[in-house]
């Protein structure tokens, strides 16, 4: 379980601006088709989903975690910035280059490397570098199994390392963010020697092509793991979340429990994979949907379910009704391409809308949105007659799903308290809770097209995720006038029995937009809040000093995905 050391791949050194060189070199490891750099295919890489782009000598995809190992040493050896990525899903930029820098960059795609392997009948699960959330719940399906995320939260085709990296939270109550303390991932060292450290606490060989060759392969079962004393998911947040009246956030990026190795590491290293535990899947769960004018029915709820109920729900989503009227219009088609083509395709769809957009250069711009907005209307409504009732009768929405045996406990709970003159509840039916989840989900993308339609009315989307603290009471932001009156539209919604918002603010024209973020984040500071509470810090928030501190551990030379979290972008960490 040492670490392994290996010479690098190219004894030559290239200098910085030797990037053809490089761009050969890359093209002997992982083929021609998959090293791009012509600027039509590199921008859908080199540009961020909701914000960040900047250029790149070349974009590779490697096909195997040994090419992306030998890849990895390529660029390291040739002094370029190594910037790594999966699905490309972020909303802060954290897997895009941003501006300019002192060396040329080079992505390193890891979609093309899939791989999930179960463990312990399906109670852990090794994961290549590109596998996704969707392959995993695919995988653990039959084994009566469930990751640690599932589509609810805000992005589609998430990758398993990613979240990792990221840590990432979710939609479900109980399992909080992910995190593992097992992985197998390069570091490079201040003398610019990388290091391939194997922590997957898995017996896979001593060279590091023959440990990366094994993993490619799949060549290695429970037989071979030699190390189950680490944590493999965060099994402490039960008590973190049920904790009512801390007035601390139950969880957010910077948490220093949360930062290991590859863990928060925000591609500061090169992972190529990392073991997880998965979760017993919740057979014949209840969802119920409550509305309410009052912002305190729903606060009594999270803090008697929490504190009381021996089962945590699976989930608690909160939806404001201008969220839902926006995700209504603008992710209406969201919804319908989840409902009839499935989670699996939407990825390659999200591709299809790029490369539209991309073809039609001389065309009106955003032309994709309009065209899937004014398709949008030739369908009929896409929600339940009751979920529209209770969008007209009440200001706050939430959907809670419990497991059957809570299931008791949620009816008593919202029998005692409704119907009543500011709010009511229903249980939901199958088909029901399963809109009601997807309308969920299509908030914030919807902000984004609300944005690609109203470009003369909008100047951008300020957005926010930010984890309250567990004690307050006072969760629903009321802006002062001076900032509501520069805003178009507020989306608010979120994982509301972690205390955990995403907040859209789409900003007026002519408005700075980065400006009036910063306004808004003072007031959350204010309160207590943390910042980000579930994505990666990317270029939009300044790491916090642990944070930061644990970025210089991992890269001391500063050569993977420099000035994340507003850090210095410069070789070896130079201001």
């Amino acid at each position: 379980m040492s670490d392994v050391r290996e010479v690098p791949f190219t004894t030559r050194r290239f200098g910085p601006a030797d990037s053809g060189a490089l761009i050969a070199t890359l093209r002997t490891i992982a083929g021609r088709r998959h090293v791009l750099t012509a600027p039509a295919t590199v921008s859908a890489y080199a540009t961020g989903y909701r914000t960040g782009g900047g250029p790149v000598a070349a974009v590779v995809r490697p096909g195997s975690l040994v090419e992306q190992w030998r890849v990895f040493q390529a660029c390291v050896a040739a002094d370029h910035i190594v910037i790594a990525q999966a699905a490309n899903t972020g909303l802060t930029g954290g897997s895009t280059p941003c501006g300019e820098y002192d060396r040329p960059v080079v992505i390193i795609n890891t979609l093309r490397i899939r791989g999930v392997f179960p463990l312990c009948e399906g109670r852990q699960v090794v994961c290549l570098a590109g596998a996704t959330l969707h392959e995993l719940e695919r995988a653990l399906s039959p084994l009566g199994r469930e990751p640690h995320s599932v589509i609810g939260s805000s992005c589609l085709g998430a990758s398993v390392v990613g979240g990792i990296c990221n840590n990432s939270g979710g939609t479900l109550v109980a399992r909080g963010p992910a995190y593992t303390e097992y992985a197998l991932y390069a570091q490079v060292e201040a003398s610019g020697e990388i290091v391939l450290r194997n922590h997957l606490g898995i017996r896979l060989g001593d060279d590091p092509e023959e440990i990366l060759a094994a993993l490619d392969s799949g060549a290695f079962g429970d037989f071979d793991v030699v190390d189950e004393g680490c944590a493999a998911s965060a099994k402490d947040y039960e008590s973190i979340v049920r904790d009512v009246d801390a007035r601390t956030p139950a969880r957010f990026n910077a948490d220093p429990r949360r930062l290991y190795e590859a863990s928060g590491s925000a591609g500061k290293v090169m992972v190529f994979a990392v073991r997880v535990d998965t979760f017993a899947k919740s057979e014949r769960p209840t969802t119920f949907y409550i509305g309410s004018n009052a912002p305190q029915d729903l606060t009594a709820i999270r803090r008697r379910m929490l504190a009381e109920c021996s089962l945590l729900p699976i989930s608690a989503e909160y939806i404001h009704r201008e969220a839902f009227d926006i995700a209504a219009r603008y992710g209406k088609d969201t919804v319908l391409a989840i409902r009839w083509l499935g989670v699996q395709r939407l990825p390659r769809l999200f591709q299809l809308k790029a490369w539209l957009d991309r073809l039609a250069t001389t065309l009106p711009a955003d032309l994709s949105d309009h065209l899937l907005q004014a398709a949008s209307h030739l369908f009929p409504d896409h929600l339940p007659r009751r979920i529209r009732q209770y969008r007209d009768r009440f200001e706050h929405h939430l959907i809670l799903k419990v497991p059957e045996a809570a299931a008791p406990f949620a009816r008593t709970l919202l029998g005692e308290m409704f119907p009543s003159p500011q709010g009511e509840a229903f249980e939901c039916s199958p088909e029901e809770a399963e809109r009601a989840f997807q309308h969920r989900f299509a908030v914030a993308g919807a902000a984004v097209r609300y944005r690609a339609i109203h470009r003369r009315q909008v100047e951008d989307i300020a957005a926010v995720d930010i984890a309250l603290r567990r004690d307050d009471r006072d969760w629903f932001e009321r802006l002062p006038a001076t900032i509501s009156d520069r805003l178009v539209a507020k989306l608010y919604y979120g994982h509301f029995f972690c205390h955990v918002f995403h907040q859209d603010y789409v900003v007026r024209k002519g408005v700075p937009s980065m400006a009036l973020e910063h306004e808004i984040l003072s007031l959350i500071k204010e309160r207590g809040g943390e910042f980000p509470a579930e994505h990666n810090v990317g270029h939009l928030y300044c790491a916090k000093p642990e944070l930061a501190g644990h970025y210089r551990r991992l890269d001391p030379g500063n050569r993977l995905n420099p000035g994340i979290g507003n850090t210095s972008r410069n070789r070896d960490w130079m201001s």
